[in-house]
């Protein structure tokens, strides 16, 4: 692998790329194709409505190819996010994945009922970090140190913005995930519910060094 890899701006030809990096790494950071029917609705949830909806908050890790091979990419308003996922999302995506209709019962139906329940993600409990985000990278590029650059690429477009902090939910069980947001000043935000389903919430203000919480 080059050594001239860099973090540049989201580029719409990078759309194909983020959809498989999403796929490959979604399933508690692991290859999501060997327990989804249909994987592409990983990033039909969790990346392609990002550069849709806010492409100014988008990042990636340039191999120095001018492939993606990481990204991090989420919204500076996630209540604005959640309505304009409703309206100018789902309407697009919402006939190839139908909502479940009754209890979800594998994990493509579950993730159904998420991509059709975009207001679940305003929680009260994390009204004071108004942001929110996902970081994905392919597992050779990972553990060298680009995660903490498109983090920090991340921060400073909200700070940019005015934004005082940010947030994110993540598979508890992704244990390796947790220590990377660790190591980032992440620390845990208690919401009511959450651990029941396997997620937890995790939140930091935009500066890059955070004080204790």
């Amino acid at each position: 692998m080059t050594e001239t890899a860099a973090i540049r701006p989201y580029r719409p030809a990078d759309a194909a790329a983020l959809d498989d990096i999403c796929v490959r790494t979604a399933h508690n950071g692991q290859d999501s194709r060997p327990v989804y029917a249909d994987p592409s609705i990983l990033p039909a949830l969790f990346a392609a409505p990002y550069v849709h909806l806010d492409p100014g908050l988008a990042f990636v890790l340039d191999d120095g190819t001018g492939k993606a091979v990481g990204y991090v990419l989420g919204t500076a308003d996630t209540a604005r996010f959640a309505a304009e996922f409703r309206t100018a999302w789902l309407p697009g995506v919402a006939d190839r994945y139908p909502a479940p209709e009754g209890p979800p019962g594998t994990l493509d139906e579950i993730m159904a009922a998420l991509l059709h329940d975009p207001e679940r993600m305003v929680v009260p409990e994390v009204a004071a970090y108004p942001a929110h985000l996902h970081i994905d990278l392919l597992p050779e590029w990972q553990g060298r140190g680009h995660g903490g650059r498109l983090m920090r690429a991340f921060w400073r477009a909200l700070r940019e913005r005015g934004v005082p902090a940010v947030h994110l939910m993540m598979a508890t069980a992704n244990t390796r995930a947790r220590t990377f947001y660790d190591r980032m000043g992440f620390h845990e935000i208690e919401v009511r519910g959450l651990a029941a389903t396997g997620t937890t919430c995790l939140g930091r203000t935009t500066e890059e060094k955070p004080a204790a919480p």
